[in-house]
């Protein structure tokens, strides 16, 4: 079932535009990758940050 593109109106006068079952499934996906690389960016900074204060604790222990 492939619904297209449909107007609903209501008495009040206002007016909703439906999409289509394409454009949902593009819409959807495109929130799913969004997310999915916010989440990756995020875990590779914390990864980063972890790394360099690692790095820095490091450095302090060879001083003394």
């Amino acid at each position: 079932m492939n619904k297209e593109r449909y107007k609903e109106e209501y008495e009040e006068g206002s007016e909703l535009l439906w999409p289509s079952e394409k454009e949902d499934k593009v819409t959807m996906k495109f929130y799913s990758d969004l997310s999915r690389l916010t989440k990756n960016e995020t875990s590779n900074n914390t990864k980063r940050l972890n790394f360099f204060v690692l790095f820095l604790s490091i450095i302090k222990l060879k001083k003394f």
